[in-house]
């Protein structure tokens, strides 16, 4: 006799928030973007007492912004990904509490420490603390995508955990710098770090970029026809583009030339910009969350010109670091955290929230302020600086705004997401 199979228990959770990893890391990546940055505006002019001779402020600013918030994105985005890819369940209710619990806790810890709180009149066991939760959060966040990636034997996969891996040993570095206060030791933690997540951001980038835009443009037209648009993409071009990459961030971080940075950088630059000619088509600009990631992926192409050029033109190394950063990094997942979510809680990606415009905006006044105004007026620094910094957390209040309710309540379809 035949046996029929069936079917099994519905997933659940005890909250919405905690049915997907996306959910909760997105909404608590926005809610510290603008805690951090509000923060970082007082460390930046001294209106905190945060101990410098502990942890150089600008340290502070660059650990939370890589292992805080971006880290934060990354593990939504990749646990979400990751099932998507491999079809095993990631970790959801209590289990996925204990994860992101681990990374709030060691947020706690960065922003005491910010805000120049001591235990026992040290501030130092503060980042004890918060060592200890970070390496754990690192360590489920790979031992999670590992046993997917595993279990269906997907060993292409194999080259984003070597990435969670790396990730885990630079904020290790940062750690072991702070504990022998080696700024030196600190700062390559930081910038391997910084540099892995870039890394991340071109590999996913080649996947979801084009993905998005042939998803969002190819619609069916008035008359019933279905326009289909269908981008270019290159093995040559993602070689190209890996091998320049992986040069530049050995020249920049370990071995600093400025003819080597030069090459390197331009032609990250040069590979990456054709690459976007083959993802252009006009309909992008109908479409705010498909211009949003075409012009981040614009700016890092920009950002690596100015790397190109720092050593010949004199401005700082900072601001084609921050041009990266912001691009790579903040306009970036503000562009995918958008889309992500409309997506996966079952709403209509073609219909945003009216505030992302504004919001992606606010993040294009970021990458004005911060890199090319102080450019041609270094003279008013502090006020761009102070100009990027309220962008930003504009930017991600009005996130928090339009989409922490939708990231909290059920999919409007009943499923489970």
């Amino acid at each position: 006799m035949r046996t029929i199979d069936l079917p099994s228990k519905s997933p659940t959770s005890p909250h919405p928030i905690l049915n997907l990893s996306f959910r909760v890391f997105f909404s608590g990546a926005a809610l510290f973007a603008v805690v951090t940055m509000a923060l970082w505006a007082f460390i930046f002019t001294g209106h905190t007492n945060i101990n410098v001779q502990v942890l150089n402020p600008l340290y502070w600013h660059g650990h939370e912004m890589i292992y805080g918030y971006a880290l934060a994105v990354v593990a939504g985005f990749l646990l979400t990904a990751v099932q998507a890819w491999t079809g095993v369940m990631m970790p959801r209710g209590y289990k996925l509490l204990g994860i992101f619990a681990c990374w709030v806790l060691a947020r706690v810890c960065w922003l005491a420490f910010g805000y120049g709180v001591t235990i026992a009149g040290s501030s130092t066991a503060l980042l004890y603390v918060a060592a200890g939760f970070d390496v754990l959060f690192a360590i489920l966040l790979a031992l999670v995508v590992f046993r997917a990636v595993w279990q269906v034997k997907q060993y292409k996969q194999m080259g984003i955990l070597a990435k969670l891996v790396i990730l885990t040993l630079g904020n290790a570095l940062c750690y072991w710098g702070i504990i022998n206060t080696d700024m030196n030791m600190t700062k390559i933690g930081i910038y391997v770090g910084f540099y892995v997540i870039i890394g991340l951001v071109l590999t996913i980038g080649r996947r979801v970029v084009p993905f998005f835009i042939e998803r969002g443009l190819s619609v069916v037209d008035k008359t019933g026809h279905k326009e289909t648009v269908t981008l270019r993409n290159s093995k040559a071009q993602d070689i190209a583009s890996l091998l320049f990459f992986l040069a530049f961030f050995i020249v920049d971080v370990f071995y600093p030339n400025k003819y080597l940075l030069t090459i390197t950088a331009l032609g990250v630059a040069l590979v990456n910009m054709v690459r976007l000619i083959g993802w252009y088509h006009h309909g992008i600009w109908q479409r705010s969350l498909l211009w949003s990631l075409y012009i981040a992926f614009l700016g890092m192409c920009l950002s690596f010109l100015l790397y190109a050029l720092q050593p010949w033109l004199g401005y700082t190394h900072s601001i084609a670091m921050h041009g990266l950063a912001i691009s790579g990094v903040g306009m970036v997942t503000v562009a995918m955290m958008t889309r992500v979510s409309l997506g996966h809680t079952g709403r209509n990606i073609h219909q945003p929230p009216k505030m992302v415009n504004l919001m992606y905006g606010l993040m294009v006044l970021v990458f004005i302020s911060r890199v090319l105004l102080p450019l041609v007026d270094m003279d008013h620094y502090l006020i761009w600086v102070l100009v990027a910094q309220s962008a930003w957390i504009a930017c991600f209040v009005l996130f928090c705004i339009s989409y922490l309710p939708m990231l909290a309540r059920p999919r409007p379809d009943g499923l489970f997401g």
